[in-house]
Parts: C-alpha cells; structure tokens; sequence
C-alpha cells in the first residue's frame, strides 16, 4: 500500500501537493477554531493557563518597588528577554535601574522561557547569537543550543547583573495607559496580585514618563474548540504550563525523569515545534503515547554540541563586537545576501536553508511588483526544492514504517511553518510504544471523559497533553489590544481606533504620532529573522537611542525633571507605511501556505475587493521590510548617525 502511495505521489508536482493539502487544513472559524485559555469561560481550561511555577510566599516577601500614586521615568511592560534588552539598553545610554519599572504577569522574568519548561526544551537558534548581551556579561554558553534552564538561569544573573532584579513588580499587569497633556505623562492602571496563589488582586496607578511595551509574541496559550475537551477525566495540561506533579519530574533540568507516566497511555495532540522536543522524551516513559497530527512538521537535523573553551575564546569571542557580527552573519545567510565562499559562522540547519527568506525578507530579488508575484513564487519555489526534497527523504530513511514515515511527511514551502531540527523526534517513531494517529488535516474528532476520539476512532488514555499553540502574534490590531491594555493617546483618542480606521502607521514599526513616548516591540513596519532576539536587540538600541538623543537634544540630562516629549510626526510615518506598503509584494509565498498561525489559519490569505485601495493600503502597510533585517539596521543606524532625528517631533516642558 505505502509503495502505490509514494508511486503515486512522485508522479504529482510539489506545487499542486501544497494546494491540496492546505486546502484539506482550511476551515471557515479561521482563529476562531480556538479559545485562548486565558479568557475561555470554563473553569478547568482556564487554570491550565495559571502560573503554576510562582513561589507566592517568597514573592510576597520581596519589598514592592513601586506603590499607587506614584512616579517613575520608565515603565517596561514584560520582563521577557524584549523587556530584559529594552531596560538594560536604557541604562547602557546613561539612564539609571532606579529610573525603570518592569511591570511582569508572572513569578519570574524570561517570558517565554519563564512559561515554557516542557521536556526537552532547546532554543532552536544558536546559543552564540540568541543569549543577548553575551559580550557585555562574558557569558560561555555550555552547548550550541541551550536548554530552557539556562536560558532561564542566565537572563535572571543578567537582571541582576545590571540592577534591576528589585526593579521588577511581578504578577502585576497593565490594563489601561491614558496620557495626560497637562502632566505630560501617562496615567498607568496596574492590577496585582498577592497573597497565597497569588489570588489578592489589587488596582493601583502610577504616572510615568515614558512607556516600552515588551509583551512578547506568545503570551496567549490557546487550545481548539473540541467537544468534551472540558470533560476529560484524567489529568491534563498545556505544554505551555508544563505540569510536572502530573509527569514527574522537574523544570530544574533539561531532561527531567518522568516516572509518573510508567505504565500510563498518554494521549497528545499537536505535532509543532514543542512536540519534536517533547516527544522524544515522553516516549522513553509512557506505556503508550498516541500522538494526534492534524499537519506534520519539517523536521531537519539538529547537530547538538558542547561549547569548545578554545573555540569559544580563540575563535567565536575573541573581538569586540563579535556578537553583533555573529547575528549579522546568521540573518544575512537566512536572507540569501552572503556570496559564496562567505564564511558561514553559525553553519547549521537554518543557514542551509536557501528560501526561508520568503519569509523574512531579501534584497536578492530586487523589487517585487505585484504583478510579478506569481514569478516570485515560482522562483522561491525553484530555491526551496533540493531543500524540501531532501527533508522529506530524510523522513523515509530514519523512519522505519513505510506508512508511519508517509504522514510524517509534510507538503507545504519550508518558509510555511517554522522548520524544526531535531536528531530524535523522527526517530521515536520506530519505538513499539508510540503511535502517530494522522486525522488528514481535520484534527481530533472530540474528547470524552476517559478518550481522544480521531478519524471516528476511539483511543483510551489516562493523561492528556495539549501541545496546540498560542494566539498568531499578529492577531489582536494594535499593540495594546494584543497585550490586553486600552491605550488613550492625546486628546482622548484611543490607539485600538486608530489603527482600526488608518491601519497600522508608524514610524520604524515602534511609535505612533498623537501617542507620545510610548515605544513597542514587533516586527511589523520592522523586520524579522529566525533569531527574534536579534530583532528585539535592533528594536531596543534604537528606541533607546532615539531616548536618549531627544534628552541630549533638549539639553536636558536624564536626571532633570525637565519632561521631554516624543513622538513620530504623522508625514514621517505615513512616509515610512508606503515604503513598508511598496515592498509589500515579496512576501506573496504566503499565499499558497498551509493554514497556521503564520497566516491566521488561512485569515491572512483573504484579500480585500482590488476597488478598496483603502482596505489594500492596510494589508500592505502591515508587512515588513522586505530586504532583511540587516538591511532594515543599516537604515537606522544611519537615520541616528547625525542626531536630526528626522521625522521626530520633540518638546520639553519644565
């Protein structure tokens, strides 16, 4: 049977594969097939988003930095590593830790590395280029690739590195900015929490001068609207909230030894970049581990490897500067820009990837005008075919079952869906105890009290493991509205209004006129790599710079009372959208993608009426920059060289 399937198979070109099977993953709810934890209106699934990680008692000890009523310069909404980066790149320009107030949801800072402590957990980004700061702790990653706990151990030793471990007011977030024009400051809402579990909520309000939103990508853990999900009898948990009083275990460690799965069946849904680490591990322990598929990921090798000491400080540390270089190197290979015979220093499975840059952005093409798209795609199509090929060939070498092997096996463009690499996912698949139970693009049929019911058939299991992703980071409009803050500008408007009715308009991609001194992290009307902390490093340098040169500019210190108000003039940013809007047609691959959190499951991919130039304007201006991320750095480090701050508007008030 599998010999007629792939008989079958090679006789249809890649091209109409894709369509075919993204058209089997296509559903009309788009995002709507699923609920965020956070907000669901049943109980039992909202507790799977908690914070079940938090020591509530020794927090409670901890002196509060800041109390209602009172003002502070800076306040950084997220004490993820965009939090992290934005605090420290404010003091490297001469502001103080005493000056900042990171506002963090959770017990603990890192974000997602704070969240995520699932099994096996490994940054799929080089260690070298992805720790920020590297050169300025002195900090020698122990492996290639680090795990969770590390990443987690070094940001915290970071934090207090730089002072601001007791700047940090946990469990607390923002749920309403206003800006005062008589003040000239914003009105900040805190809700926080206290007590056992941390379930005493109080409101208080702070001004501050300024405001940096650094919520991060994934701060929504979501799960699909299946019937009887709720029901489920058995322990279950989100891989989000890994619980380990459920598996056994510890977050303490990268491979933590799950006892309490001996002789279970465990049942686990979704086969994205969490599963391929996660599953490995959680084979070597369950009795049984049926692992539901609605797509199958791209799985390439991963090479894992210590860090050599010699390497590390004759070769990889041993300039100034090193780390910039470093991350340059990686985003310019992903980009397609290096000739070859350009060392390649990260030189691993995402640097061999020739048209990931479909979805990042390349200056290697030129121009992309609309009507060329479908040109385009054909030739990241031609770039990605050796690639995809042999990832997929890779799958019927290491995967013993000929049919085991042929679902496994993904049909869509690399730049789909985040490639993964791993050296042991494909491999779990030829262990007695696991089984993949592909549902041909439809997902699971139901859940009941006792089974995951799949492709009309029921499957018994005593724990459920819920690995279905977070809300798309570009769902939600404005960034307040993706954070769960009301953001009012000047003169009452709210931000929610304004990207509504104009789109999203700014300059750089973060800050908005009639909006003053208040900065955002994104990619969009930015620009992204594979490596987002790079990106994150880029954003903070220069709203940091940007900061501090208004302060230098209106001959004030950062240590004056004098109010210094900054904002993008509206000319500049409606400048900056249609640059953004004329590079717009090079991400036109999106187009015969596979439904995923990339696209909106799909939403993304519907275009407007070609008569409402409005509605097209919007689309357009929400990409990024088309020619990479470095290209994107260079235009901000020569737009700061000279210290005009062209398009900027700033006034200072005593």
């Amino acid at each position: 049977m599998s010999t007629v399937i792939e008989s079958n198979e090679s006789a249809i070109p890649p091209e109409q594969k894709y369509f075919v099977e993204a058209a089997k993953r296509k559903r009309t709810e788009g995002t709507k097939q699923f609920e965020q934890l956070h907000f669901s209106q049943n109980e039992k699934l909202r507790h799977l988003a908690d914070d079940i990680y938090a020591d509530h008692a020794a927090l409670d000890r901890l002196p509060v930095p800041i109390k209602s009523g009172d003002h502070v310069k800076f306040v950084v909404l997220g004490a993820g590593i965009g939090g992290i980066v934005q605090a420290i790149k404010l003091i490297k320009q001469g502001f103080s830790a005493e000056q900042i107030l990171l506002v963090e949801t959770a017990g603990g800072i890192g974000g997602t590395w704070y969240w995520n402590r699932y099994p096996g957990l490994h940054c799929d980004v080089e260690a070298y280029c992805y720790l920020p700061l590297l050169e300025e702790t002195g900090y020698m990653p122990k492996q290639k690739y680090s795990s969770s706990v590390e990443i987690r151990t070094y940001l915290e030793d970071t934090v207090k590195k730089f002072g601001l471990d007791s700047r940090i007011l946990f469990r607390s977030q923002a749920t309403g900015l206003k800006w005062d024009e008589g003040l000239k400051a914003w009105k900040a809402n805190l809700k926080t929490r206290r007590g056992p579990e941390g379930k005493e909520q109080t409101q208080i309000s702070v001004d501050t001068d300024f405001v940096f939103i650094a919520s991060g990508l994934f701060p929504h853990p979501q799960v699909p609207k299946v019937s009887g999900l709720a029901d489920f009898g058995g322990p279950m948990l989100h891989t989000a909230r890994w619980n380990y009083d459920i598996t056994g275990g510890s977050s303490d460690t990268a491979f933590p030894e799950m006892e309490k799965l001996k002789g279970k069946r465990v049942g686990y849904i979704g086969t994205g970049a969490t599963a391929i680490q996660a599953v490995p591990q959680l084979a070597k322990y369950a009795k049984e581990l049926y692992i539901f598929q609605r797509t199958p990921s791209q799985v390439n090798t991963r090479g894992q490897r210590d860090t050599d000491p010699v390497e590390w400080r004759e070769k990889i540390a041993a300039k100034s500067g090193w780390q910039k270089d470093r991350m340059e190197n990686f985003a310019e290979h992903l980009a397609g820009h290096l000739q070859p015979g350009t060392d390649d220093l990260v030189d691993d499975g995402w640097t061999q990837l020739q048209a990931y840059c479909a979805l990042i952005g390349s200056n290697r093409f030129g121009p992309i005008a609309p009507d060329k798209a479908q040109e385009h795609i054909g030739a990241l199509m031609a770039l990605d075919s050796e690639h995809n090929s042999k990832a997929r060939e890779r799958i019927q070498q290491i995967v013993q079952d000929k049919e085991t092997a042929h679902k496994l096996t993904p049909w869509y463009p690399t730049w789909c869906k985040r490639p993964t690499f791993s050296d042991m996912y494909l491999e779990a698949f030829n262990n007695d105890n696991v089984h993949l139970i592909d549902t041909d693009g439809r997902g699971i049929d139901s859940v009941t009290p006792n089974s995951v019911v799949a492709n009309g058939q029921d499957y018994p299991i005593d724990i459920l493991i819920l690995s279905t992703g977070y809300r798309s980071p570009t769902s939600g409009g404005d960034p307040g509205s993706r954070s769960g803050v009301e953001i009012i500008g000047r003169n009452g408007r709210r931000l929610a209004t304004k990207w509504d009715e104009q789109g999203q308009t700014t300059l750089h991609g973060i800050f908005t006129n009639g909006f003053p001194n208040l900065f955002f992290q994104s990619a969009v009307q930015a620009a992204a790599t594979a490596n987002y902390s790079h990106v994150l490093t880029v954003l903070s340098e220069h709203i940091a710079s940007i900061v501090a040169t208004a302060y230098k500019r209106s001959s004030s210190s950062a240590d004056k009372q004098s109010k210094v108000v900054i904002e993008p003039a509206a000319a500049a940013e409606d400048a900056w959208g249609m640059q953004i809007a004329q590079g717009a047609a090079f991400f036109s691959g999106v187009a015969i993608c596979t439904p995923g959190y990339l696209n909106l499951e799909g939403e993304a991919l519907q275009m407007p009426p070609p008569d409402d130039h409005v509605a097209m304007m919007k689309k357009a201006k929400a990409a990024i920059w088309y020619k990479g991320l470095v290209d994107f750095t260079r235009i901000l480090e020569g737009w700061r060289k000279d210290g005009k701050l062209e398009g900027v508007e700033i006034s200072v008030n005593a």
